[in-house]
This record gives structure tokens, C-alpha cells and sequence, in this order.
């Protein structure tokens, strides 16, 4: 027999072996993973199924904190009953059946080192032993604290809010939500009992600008029904800025209670506000509230430089502001509602107007579509003025012609002029095609003279 033939034959030997081992691992059933917290307890079950003609002699429970290192926890014998060697268990676990059929067990006031493999292993005839793995993951809620840190502004970069996830397992993963630009760092740090604690510090330049500002840590963990938030505000402590409010420039002679009023940044607060003047003394005719400065009557003694200062714990800040005092107020400035209100009233006539025409292009639309427009033929050319062919033909008037001329001309039908019915207008001669010549000569007679007609070929 060649060296490869007997290769195989030992490969095919170790799978039918590992086949049979795991058919017969397949009988003792437990569950491959359970989960529990400190202090509390848990049940690992473990039951021989289908044993048949298989007899079942001893049962025992194994700890595997580190793979390939076991210790015996819990043993059961049919004749002798239950054992527990161990010392650290000693106490804590128990059968909860006490039969090799189903031998499940208890273990209370866990602890985080009892994390690991619990293997429930039976001794049989005449397969011998089989047994089935329990992975026991102890779970820790983390102690979640979050907290602002006072910082004073300056131009240097510092830990302005801390975060901290604290002996949790598994590790816990902390984020920042923000709209301050800054960065953050975490550290990890194991436990002696195997939890974890996390913490992360965000840092920035502080600047008065950002305090007050919104920040917040959110801290995700698998205890956690979901993510956690730890809304914060950033405390920036800076000395006070100080500004005055109050002055128009229209301090005029004779002028009362005019006010001057002292406003403070601080962080922390103000604890001291205080006015003085340049010259020296306030004017008698100033009284000082707090931060309020009150000038009961304008003269030349306030014709001065008012000082505010504030103080806080970190320092103080102060302004200036010369008081200008004038013989006569200043006019009084034109209001801004006349051009707004003369706006709207363009605004509404210019629409009012688009909406005119809109309308009556709507209507002539509408008229030129149902046949309504104007007339299509073309209306005969008015009478000349002042021509002698103008004839007075009003049917009311019997006496001679107004205008002097000559009676009323026929046409050369023989018939009286006709008048058109609605407008009593004198409706002009027919006038036939080889007659244009003649009519053309009539138009150029004038008044008062005699009417000849050109010689004709009769």
C-alpha cells in the first residue's frame, strides 16, 4: 500500500470520527449563549436526549474562564448526588432537577468574573463522554456622568466638557453633537472585574462668544435600550465688557430726564457698576441708580466725559462717552411714512390698472369671438367743408340755404338727394364710373360762382 493511499485512509478514518463525535454532542443540548447582569442570577440548562440504550452514568459542570483551563463546578451521581468543588462557586450554584436527565443549574450573585464557557458534560456507557458549551456574557450598565467644565476665555485650546462611561460591559462608544468647532479624544480603561470605563474630553479655543453655548454627549452602549444624551452648556468666564446707552446727541439746553444707561458682559456676573466723570464730581444735576445715570436738567455742567466701570471677579471693564451739550434741539427728523405709504398707493393703482386691462382685453377676446366686433365694410367719406357741392338739405328748413350757396344739386339720376334715416345726414350722389372726371371739377368750384357744366357729347 503507497504512503498516499494510507493518507487518505486516515483522513476519511478522522472524519467519520468527527462525524460520530458530533452526532453525539448533538445529544446533549444546551442553549450556546446567555447573558446576565451582576449580582443577579442565571439558569443554564443542559438535558441528555435520546439516550436509547445509552446509559447514562455521571453528569458534570465545567468553568472555562481562559480556553483550555477548566475547573470542576458541579458533579451529580445517581447514587452519591450532587457535589460542588469548587470554592468560588461554593454557595452560589445549585441543581435545579437533580436528575441526569436534566441536570440544568443555578448560579446567583454573579460577578463579572463569572463570564465565561460553562461546559455541561455527560460520562456514558459505551460511547463515553459527551457534553455541550454554555458562553455565559456578563453584561454591566455603565455609570454615564457628563459635565461642563468652567473654563476662562483665552487663546489657548482646553477641555471645556468632559463625558465618562463608567465600568460597563461591554465597552461603551461616546459621541459629540455640537455646533462649536472644537475636537474630542476618548481613553478606554480596563477594570479589575472586567468592565470597561470610557472617557472622552471635548477641547476648543474658549471665547466669550461661546458661552452659553449648546453641547451634548451621547453615550451608546448595549445595556442601553438606546443611545443616552447629556445635553450641556459651555461656561466661558471673561471680565466685563461694558457699554453705554441712552445718548442721542440732542442733549440741548433746558432738556429733563435724560438717561444714560450702563450695560455689562460679564461672566460671572457683575458685582460692582460705578459712574464718574472726567472733571472730577458728578454735576448736582445728575443722579446715579445702579447702572443708571439720570440728568434731571441739561446745563453746561454736564457738558462732560461720563465714565461707567464694571467690576466682577476676574476684573473690570469701563467705557466713555462725551456728552455734548447744544443751545437748541436738533429738528425733528422727517418720518419714513410718507414715501412707504405714497409706495403702496403706486403699488395698488398700478395693479388696479393691469387688472383694468386684463379686463378689457377679456371682454374684446370675448366679443371678437362671438361675431360681435366692429363692421367690416367701410363707411363713405365725409363732405368736404366749405365746398360748393355743400347743400343745406334739412327737411325742416323752408327758407333759403344758410350758407348762401347754390340750391340743393340732383344727381344726374333725377333724383333729389337721399338722407340717410338715423342720422339725417345728406347721403352723397351716386356717383358712376364715367362720371369721376365731372365730379372731380365740381369740388373745385367755388362759392358764388356760376355752376356750367362742360360741354357733353350727347
Amino acid at each position: 500500500m503507497s504512503a498516499v493511499t494510507m493518507i487518505n485512509c486516515c483522513l476519511i478514518l478522522g472524519a467519520c470520527l468527527l462525524s460520530s463525535q458530533a452526532v453525539w454532542s448533538q445529544r446533549v443540548r444546551v442553549e450556546p449563549e446567555v447573558t446576565a447582569y451582576p449580582n443577579g442570577s442565571v439558569n443554564l440548562r443542559c438535558e441528555f436526549t435520546d439516550s436509547g440504550s445509552t446509559k447514562l452514568t455521571q453528569v458534570s459542570w465545567m468553568f472555562e474562564r481562559v480556553e483550555g483551563d477548566r475547573h470542576n463546578i458541579a458533579v451529580f451521581h445517581p447514587q452519591y448526588g450532587a457535589s460542588f468543588p469548587n470554592k468560588d462557586f461554593d454557595g452560589r450554584v445549585s441543581f435545579t432537577k437533580g436528575s441526569l436527565e436534566n441536570p440544568s443549574i443555578r448560579i446567583d450573585k454573579l460577578r463579572m468574573a463569572d463570564a465565561g464557557r460553562y461546559i455541561c458534560e455527560y460520562a456514558t456507557y459505551p460511547s463515553g463522554n459527551e457534553q455541550g458549551t454554555t458562553t455565559l456574557i456578563m453584561l454591566a450598565k455603565p455609570r454615564n456622568t457628563a459635565i461642563a467644565i468652567p473654563v476662562r476665555a483665552s487663546s489657548s485650546e482646553v477641555v471645556v466638557a468632559s463625558c465618562e462611561a463608567a465600568q460597563g460591559k461591554p465597552e461603551a462608544t461616546i459621541s459629540w453633537i455640537t455646533n462649536i468647532a472644537g475636537r474630542y479624544n476618548h481613553t478606554s480603561v480596563p477594570e479589575r472585574d472586567g468592565t470597561v470605563t470610557v472617557k472622552s474630553e471635548y477641547r476648543m479655543i474658549p471665547t466669550p462668544a461661546e458661552n452659553g453655548k449648546e453641547i451634548t454627549c451621547v453615550v451608546n452602549q448595549r445595556t442601553q435600550v438606546e443611545p443616552r444624551p447629556f445635553p450641556l452648556k459651555l461656561v466661558v468666564e471673561y471680565p466685563p465688557t461694558v457699554t453705554i446707552e441712552g445718548y442721542d446727541n440732542n442733549w440741548y439746553m433746558g432738556r429733563t430726564d435724560a438717561v444714560l444707561t450702563c450695560q455689562a458682559d460679564a461672566n460671572p456676573a457683575p458685582t460692582d457698576v460705578s459712574w464718574t466723570v472726567a472733571s472730577g464730581q458728578l454735576p448736582p444735576s445728575v443722579q446715579v441708580d445702579q447702572n443708571r445715570l439720570l440728568v434731571r436738567k441739561v446745563d453746561e455742567t454736564v457738558n462732560t466725559t461720563f465714565v461707567c466701570e464694571v467690576k466682577n471677579s476676574l476684573g473690570s471693564g469701563k467705557k466713555e462717552l462725551v456728552a455734548m451739550v447744544i443751545d437748541q434741539p436738533l429738528p425733528a427728523q422727517a418720518s419714513n411714512a410718507g414715501p412707504v405709504v405714497g409706495g403702496v398707493i403706486a403699488a395698488i393703482i398700478i395693479l388696479c390698472l393691469i387688472g383694468a386691462g386684463v379686463a378689457m382685453y377679456r371682454k374684446q377676446r370675448q366679443s371678437v369671438e362671438n361675431g360681435e366686433g366692429p363692421p367690416k365694410h367701410k363707411p363713405p367719406p365725409p363732405m368736404k367743408s366749405g365746398s360748393s357741392t355743400e347743400m343745406d338739405l334739412d327737411d325742416d328748413n323752408n327758407g333759403p340755404p344758410a350758407n348762401g350757396g347754390t340750391p340743393a344739386v340732383w344727381d344726374s339720376s333725377g333724383h333729389p338727394p337721399e338722407k340717410d334715416d338715423t342720422t339725417g345726414e345728406t347721403l352723397p350722389p351716386y356717383k358712376p364710373a364715367d362720371q369721376n372726371d365731372v365730379e372731380a371739377n365740381f369740388t373745385n368750384v367755388a362759392r358764388e360762382e356760376s355752376f356750367v357744366s362742360k360741354s357733353m357729347l350727347v
